[in-house]
């Protein structure tokens, strides 16, 4: 999906400055009706929401990072490191389909057929695991709309490709399973991010030759591209940003600064269209953006109008009642207040005031068929572990499963989930509908928790769970402890509990196990409640506690 890192937001002074250079006091062209209503394309105005009570309660969804990018089976980014010389990408794809300045992007798209795609198999599965909502991304940086999109209209999967309306059958999936539904839209970043396209070997028998990135319309005569624009996919009619051709410097310039080229209003038009439609036809709950803040902020407004519309929108579906969920990187303390905030693979090392979302995936976000090869998944566990850890700091938890080119996923894939699904079945009361306690949880990880970095990225980077590290969740007076691990010696013990502790004054009449309803022994002292787990209990990733008060 995903960049590795990004800086902070600018000023607001750099800001209007910025968005002034490319918008001025000119309105935008729109051709898809934008619903009035409270909500107006400002922080200001977005500051009146409120995270429905729905996705507060839902906690763990799951998506499906899906589109071309996942034909080569190659992993993240493939449409733009096939582009970059003497990368891993590069050289993967000029050993399995030529050289990009012969066989580019587009042509891989091509490829792509999605023969073996049953979206109601893979969403039913994802709903027997406990997921209570569901994501599919809807375009991603590599600009090829996954429905059928009149503001790109030959660059779409109904007319490219796999020739159908992915999100259409998304939807309809998610519809029958009684989940709601979201989509992705990464696509404000194909200007910056497609830039790799327009560049050449520096090196070699094929140095200084433009990858495809430079074709037109008129070079696709007599193939099977004739009638389609590259550019309309690329999106590289213009010049490049500065040190464009270092391949780490987009993550720079991730907000359109540091010297990135701002896209023409054109380019900003086409996206508010194109997103505006998205919602307008297929009306998600949820909107998932992978944008510092909001698309195209600050040199553009579009993002704004987006959510606005997003907002009000859903409201008139929902006669009045707002339901709907928008979701934003590295927000300042305004714009959380506008949206939920979502951790790209990490976590908050503390209980958040507001509603926020980790996302994370179990291998890389497309499809790595040598992340099967070396059995490099996340376990099951390791899954389990972080949705404690994040419901217990008032966090949802967001995962994709990289689903193959075929529209498939792989039988490692369905073991994880199936672990999921059992945990998920026994213990989802401790998940669903909870709230934090008054600590999210004790144990050695805590003082050893990674910081934030950019949007996220420090999943993996702190102590390892063990059975000593609890998280606490509650539901009205019952708190719930779960234990992230087995204990050798069969007992829980949990120091937020003693009796001198000014965490829970209150009397303990009862310790259960999840699930079962199974009274368990434990004992409560000046040092915490020690709790006897029964010798014949079968070995789960996690032991859920139910603590009753007296």
């Amino acid at each position: 999906m995903k960049r590795r890192s990004a800086i902070k937001g600018l000023s607001a002074a750099t800001a209007a400055l910025l968005f002034n250079k490319i918008a001025k006091a000119a309105d935008f062209s729109l051709d898809e009706k934008i619903a009035s209503g409270i909500f107006k394309p400002s922080w200001e105005s977005l500051q009146q929401y409120q995270v429905p009570d729905w996705f507060r309660d839902a906690k763990f969804g799951m998506w499906a990072h899906w589109g071309p990018q996942c034909q080569p089976e190659h992993g993240d980014w493939y449409a733009r490191g096939m582009y970059e010389e003497g990368t891993d990408n590069y050289n993967f794809h000029v050993k399995k389909y030529g050289h990009p300045s012969k066989f580019g992007f587009k042509d891989v798209i091509n490829e792509w057929k999605a023969e073996n795609w049953n979206p109601e198999e893979l969403v039913s599965l994802y709903k027997n695991a406990g997921a209570q909502y569901f994501m599919a991304l809807a375009n991603h940086h590599d600009n090829l709309d996954l429905y059928d999109s009149k503001h790109q209209p030959k660059w779409n999967s109904t007319k490219v490709g796999p020739k159908k309306d992915l999100i259409g059958g998304w939807a309809k999936a998610a519809k029958n399973n009684g989940l709601h539904f979201g989509v992705s839209v990464h696509a404000a970043h194909a200007w910056r991010w497609y830039e790799a396209s327009q560049l050449a070997d520096k090196s070699g028998p094929m140095a200084g030759i433009p990858y495809d990135g430079k074709l037109t319309k008129a070079d696709g005569r007599g193939k099977w591209w004739d009638g389609l624009d590259p550019q309309e996919l690329y999106a590289q009619n213009h010049s490049l940003s500065r040190d464009s051709a270092n391949p780490g410097s987009i993550h720079s310039q991730w907000g359109w600064q540091n010297g990135a080229v701002a896209p023409t209003k054109a380019y900003c038009d086409n996206f508010l269209n194109r997103t505006i439609e998205l919602i307008n036809k297929y009306e998600p709950d949820l909107v998932y953006f992978d944008d510092t803040a909001l698309p195209l902020w600050p040199v553009s407004d579009v993002g704004l109008k987006v959510a606005a519309h997003m907002y009000n929108s859903n409201m008139k579906r929902h006669n009045g009642k707002l339901d709907a969920v928008v979701f934003g990187k590295i927000l300042d303390a305004q714009q959380q207040k506008c949206m939920v905030w979502d951790i790209e693979r990490g976590q908050s090392n503390k209980i958040e005031p507001f509603v926020w979302q980790t996302d994370t995936c179990i291998g890389e976000w497309h499809y790595d068929r040598r992340v099967y090869d070396r059995k490099g998944y996340k376990s099951a566990k390791t899954i389990i572990h972080t949705l404690a850890d994040v419901v217990s700091k008032n966090g949802n938890f967001l995962l994709n499963v990289p689903v193959r080119g075929d529209g498939t996923i792989d039988e490692q894939e369905k073991e994880i989930i199936a672990g999921i699904t059992k945990w998920m079945q026994a213990n989802n009361e401790c998940i669903y509908a909870t709230r934090p306690w008054k600590v999210f949880g004790e144990g050695p990880a805590m003082e050893n928790a990674a910081p934030l970095a950019a949007q996220g990225f420090n999943e993996g980077k702190g102590k390892p769970f063990t059975s000593q590290d609890i998280r606490f969740t509650t539901k009205g007076d019952i708190l719930y402890a779960i234990a992230l691990g087995t204990p050798a010696d069969g007992k829980i013990n949990i120091k937020s509990l003693a009796t001198d502790n000014a965490l829970y004054p209150k009397a303990i009449s009862r310790i259960e196990l999840v699930g079962n309803g199974q009274p368990l022994q434990f004992n409560r002292s000046a040092e915490g409640v020690s709790v006897i787990l029964p010798a014949n209990l079968p070995e789960q990733v996690a032991y859920a506690l139910k603590v009753i008060p007296g």
